[in-house]
């Protein structure tokens, strides 16, 4: 029986000639390889991307925050993205990099919860073994010179009730903080981060409440939208507490932009640099 639809169904089958390349005349059986892998394409660069995921533990949990927009080159395309993900129970994945990859990976990921549940032996995967197995995912993408083009915080909690949060990216990169960011945010909202751990203590994060993580958090995001150009004034706050993992709707960090016509070179002053 054929079982190539797209080649072969409703054309006469001639193995010894076959225009259509499924048959080929050595073999006289079909050759998957050859017919379907040209059309198949590995991402060469990111396409349409996601920038900063800021994350930070607090007193029972880990908080993160992301922007909705996914932006085509530098065109701020599309404004409905959510980047904050849950995994299981108690297990948030935050992406930046490339929208399409990050698809992919939610795909395996929630395979690999699926499987965990097919079980029924009443083990749920926890958040550092959702890391771990991550972890592996994008350092072997790596070694075949295919990466995810993505760089992902994991947060939640752990068996023990200990709040998780780490990073991973393309080049299969991984290392933990209570408090990390990707992207832009690596270098603008991380040392925001750090001070307000480092005000409350070696292990500021367990004196931390969760309204003052979201205070700090909202104003980071906020920095970032005045200073990263791919960033947009509409994100989502996530949390991962024992109530489980919680994604905020989209909301608004109070800005102001009348300084600016006070600035040297803006819009329509006199002056110039």
């Amino acid at each position: 029986m054929n079982h190539f639809p797209s080649t072969s169904w409703g054309k006469p089958r001639n193995d010894a000639l076959d225009p259509y390349a499924s048959f080929p005349i050595h073999q006289g059986r079909p050759q998957t390889n050859d017919v379907f892998a040209d059309g198949v394409q590995r991402t060469q660069q990111p396409i349409v991307t996601g920038t900063s995921v800021l994350g930070i533990k607090f007193k029972g949990g880990v908080m993160m925050a992301a922007d909705n927009l996914a932006s085509y080159g530098s065109l701020a395309r599309f404004k409905d993205i959510v980047r904050l993900h849950p995994v299981g129970e108690q297990t948030l994945l935050g992406a930046s990099g490339d929208m399409a990859d990050f698809q992919q990976v939610k795909r395996l990921l929630e395979n690999l919860i699926t499987s965990e549940a097919l079980q029924d032996d009443g083990h749920a995967l926890n958040p550092s073994q959702i890391y771990e197995y991550l972890s592996n995912v994008m350092y072997q993408k790596r070694s075949k010179f295919d990466p995810f083009w993505n760089a992902f915080l994991v947060g939640g909690l752990d068996h023990d009730g200990e709040p998780f949060l780490s990073y991973v990216d393309l080049l299969g990169t991984t290392y933990s903080s209570p408090s990390l960011a990707t992207g832009y945010g690596n270098h603008l909202a991380q040392p925001l981060l750090r001070r307000a751990l480092e005000r409350l203590g070696p292990d500021g994060y367990k004196n931390l409440e969760e309204d003052e993580a979201k205070k700090i958090i909202q104003s980071a995001m906020r920095v970032l939208f005045y200073r990263d150009a791919r960033a947009l004034n509409k994100f989502q706050i996530a949390t991962v507490t024992k109530r489980g993992v919680e994604v905020s709707e989209p909301m608004e960090a109070p800005t102001e932009w009348g300084f600016a016509e006070g600035l040297r070179g803006y819009g329509n002053s006199d002056e110039t640099y």
